[in-house]
């Protein structure tokens, strides 16, 4: 994977763009629990659920079938047929964007009201509603930038979009009210708003540049645009109603929970609150380095596909072993981390123990969690993206099933027991799947080997936080952390070469 020049030096990018965007998004989440509390965090969750259905809606499978037909044609040497795809696209992605706001601008009120069960939700989910037809033709930009291996002007596009939307936001909640959580997540939700209006216009100028420049122009002698709308529509459609389904589930699940923990006997600002720590706290933190994986994911797709094309199956098969071994030598030691430092995290950056606790938790599924990103992205490049949806779909249904039932009588653990269960779920089916269609082999003793440094490595960043008090200080967090990752990488450094 990581030889091929290209893809190295994207997926570095992108996962050093990641990490100080989620370094910058984790600071800016820590400010507004402070801001508007772990209530305000669990309303806000609320409305992103719902928020995204509609994003699904406004993508439709739209930036998979970018990717995927321009890869096609550049794969075939067909620089017409690239542009061809971007037109179909591009009329596509606004099309489904300018049904997703309207529709989410229509049902705002039978949804906080009938569904959300809190007023304060309807004037959010109308400011989001705008946002949906510049996140329709965001997602075709972002798509042939990976297609064409030009990430770099999606990324430095994606950074200053964070950077205005909560400059703006900060600046207006600090003359809001701070006990009027409506109005506190309407703000949020109109920075957005300014951030995507701001990004999908500095994005545009960018990729209509890049167009000029590279050639991606429709001949005169081209065929007609029938035969690329009719792919199109045949590669998104059904994607899209996949989505739709899963996307639908998880919103439902979203819903269940607040409701659930209520009647498990909690007040609704408890429920909301203990909903806050665990999906505005906790999970944030465990996703926090996962950009590597969502990098990875993001950009073999492209490269599995030309193979695919090419009838290369050897080379999918060594890609796809090398995408699984160093996907899992990162996510074990972040594993590892968590595992030892989860309660000093959850201290050191929220003031909250019972946010460290859940940490340590997730962490025993980080692995899980990880490498089921990088399983999904070889298998979208071998074109089973639609089994993909069909696990996800599966699983945010059982999700759903086991929130209805459980949590009304075990609550919040029973949350955290569904979230564990249905990751794993998800990754035996695609780690099943992937090895059917790219033939890999599992090495079982490098997989041991990684695993148990990673614990040992954990348990000296353990113990290094103990030692320095790192329950108390960010800075001896940092250095608890730094020892482990240190011993990890002396031990590992052999071990990467061989695999």
């Amino acid at each position: 994977m990581l030889r091929d020049k290209t893809l190295a030096f994207n997926t570095t990018l992108l996962t050093v763009s990641g990490l100080a965007m989620r370094f910058v998004g984790m600071i800016w989440q820590i400010w507004l629990v402070g801001r508007i509390g772990e209530a305000g965090i669990g309303l806000f969750q609320l409305v992103m659920s719902v928020n995204a259905l509609a994003v699904t809606v406004a993508m439709s499978g739209s930036r998979y079938a970018v990717t995927r037909l321009v890869s096609e044609e550049r794969g075939l040497g067909r620089p017409h047929g690239a542009a061809q795809a971007l037109s179909a696209c591009t009329l596509y992605g606004l099309f489904f964007g300018l049904a997703a706001g309207l529709i989410l601008l229509l049902a705002a009120e039978p949804l906080g009201f009938l569904w959300l069960e809190d007023a304060r939700t309807v004037r959010p989910l109308m400011l989001l509603a705008l946002t949906m037809p510049l996140t329709g033709v965001d997602s075709v930009m972002n798509g042939y930038f990976t297609a064409v291996g030009r990430v770099w002007k999606s990324v430095v596009v994606s950074v200053c979009q964070q950077i205005v939307a909560i400059g703006v936001t900060a600046a207006m909640l600090l003359v809001a009210p701070a006990d009027n959580l409506e109005y506190a997540v309407a703000i949020i939700t109109g920075g957005s708003l300014i951030g995507e209006i701001f990004g999908v216009g500095t994005l545009g100028v960018a990729y209509v540049f890049d167009r000029r420049r590279h050639g991606i122009r429709r001949a005169k002698d081209a065929p007609p645009m029938t035969g690329m709308t009719n792919r199109l529509l045949r590669l998104a459609l059904p994607l899209a109603a996949a989505s739709y389904a899963r996307s639908g589930l998880s919103t439902l699940q979203h819903l269940l929970v607040p409701r659930g923990l209520r009647a498990s006997g909690l007040t609704a600002e408890t429920a909301l609150a203990s909903y806050g720590v665990v999906h505005g706290m906790a999970l944030p933190v465990v996703l926090f380095p996962s950009c590597l994986m969502m990098a990875v994911a993001e950009l073999i797709v492209p490269k599995l596909t030309e193979r695919q094309i090419q009838g290369r199956t050897d080379s999918i098969r060594r890609v796809t072993e090398d995408v699984l071994y160093k996907s899992l030598l990162f996510c074990a030691i972040t594993a590892g981390l968590f595992l030892g430092l989860g309660d000093s995290l959850g201290v050191a950056l929220y003031g909250s123990e019972e946010a460290g606790r859940y940490i340590r938790l997730f962490a025993l599924i980080v692995p899980v969690m990880y490498m089921d990103m990088s399983a999904d992205g070889c298998l979208k490049g071998l074109d089973e993206m639609m089994f993909c949806m069909y696990v996800n779909i599966a699983d945010v249904g059982l999700s759903a099933l086991m929130v209805w039932l459980l949590l009304p009588e075990w609550g919040v653990s029973a949350y955290v027991f569904v979230i564990c269960f249905t990751e794993i779920f998800n990754f035996v089916l695609s780690l099943w799947r992937l090895k059917k269609v790219s033939g890999f082999a599992i090495g079982w003793r490098k997989t041991a080997r990684v695993l148990l440094w990673a614990l040992l490595c954990g348990g000296l960043a353990r113990l290094l936080g103990v030692y320095t008090g790192a329950m108390e200080s960010v800075g001896a967090l940092a250095l608890s952390m730094a020892g482990g990752l240190g011993l990890y990488c002396i031990v590992m450094r052999g071990s990467i070469s061989s695999l």
